[in-house]
C-alpha cells in the first residue's frame, strides 16, 4: 500500500482549538430553525418561550453546528477534504441555548478509529465542541461530531 501523502496527524489527539466566543442571536436562531424546517413556537416566538419558561427563543437541538471557529483546528490542515464524508454527530446538553447567550467554545480532537469497510479502509476522526457559559463558565453543550476520511485504497478516492 502506498504511503498516505495526506495523513491525519494523530500526534495532536488530545489537543484543541483555540478558544473562540459564540453570541447567540435570536435572528440567527429564527433563520436556523426555518431552515431546518422545524416550525416549533419556542424557536421563532419570543413571547411563547417567555410563556415557558425561557428568557428568548430557545435554539433547536442541532443549533451548535453553526459554532465555527475562527481558525481551522491543527488537525484538519493536512488532510485532503475530497476525502472526508460526515458521519455521525451526537449533542449533550445541560440546559438549553437561547438567544442571548454568550458561549466560550473550543474544539477538542478526541481520536482516530481506524476501520476497514467493503469499499476499502477510513479513519473516523472523533472531535468535540465544548461549550461553556462565557459568564458563569458552566457547561451548556457537547456537540461530538465524527468524521470519516476514506483511505487511499477507497472506491470513492480512486475516481
Amino acid at each position: 500500500m502506498r504511503e498516505d501523502p495526506n495523513p491525519i496527524d494523530r500526534s495532536l489527539i488530545g489537543s484543541a482549538s483555540a478558544p473562540f466566543l459564540v453570541t447567540v442571536e435570536r435572528g440567527a436562531i429564527v433563520k436556523f430553525a426555518r431552515a431546518i424546517g422545524d416550525s416549533n413556537p419556542l424557536f421563532s416566538d419570543a413571547a411563547f418561550a417567555q410563556q415557558h419558561g425561557h428568557a428568548d427563543v430557545v435554539a433547536p437541538p442541532t443549533f451548535p453546528v453553526s459554532f465555527l471557529p475562527p481558525e481551522e483546528p491543527a488537525w484538519w490542515t493536512s488532510i485532503d477534504r475530497k476525502r472526508i464524508l460526515a458521519g455521525e454527530q451526537s449533542f449533550r446538553y445541560t440546559r438549553p441555548i437561547v438567544a442571548g447567550d454568550v458561549i466560550a467554545c473550543q474544539i477538542h480532537f478526541v481520536e482516530v478509529i481506524e476501520k476497514k469497510g467493503r469499499s476499502g479502509s477510513m479513519q473516523l476522526i472523533v472531535q468535540e465542541n465544548r461549550g461553556n457559559d462565557a459568564d458563569s463558565g458552566e457547561a451548556v453543550f457537547t456537540h461530538r461530531r465524527v468524521a470519516v476520511y476514506r483511505g487511499l485504497d477507497h472506491k470513492m478516492a480512486q475516481q
